[in-house]
């Protein structure tokens, strides 16, 4: 990943969020389109990082 575009996808993130409030079934479907397995394993493999980091040091 391009660390010099990580603002423009922050800032593209949050435009889909907003928008989906507005227009719930135009959200989901970008949701179901940006979904890839690839982007599931980051997400679940830094919940479980950030998991174990913090009951380390608790």
């Amino acid at each position: 990943m391009n660390l010099g575009k990580l603002g423009d996808v922050v800032v593209g993130t949050a435009g889909d969020v907003a928008g989906s409030v507005v227009d719930p079934k135009a959200g989901l479907g970008k949701l179901r389109a940006a979904v890839t397995p690839r982007a599931v394993v980051l997400v679940g493999g830094g919940l479980l990082l950030g998991y174990l980091v913090a009951r380390s040091r608790h």
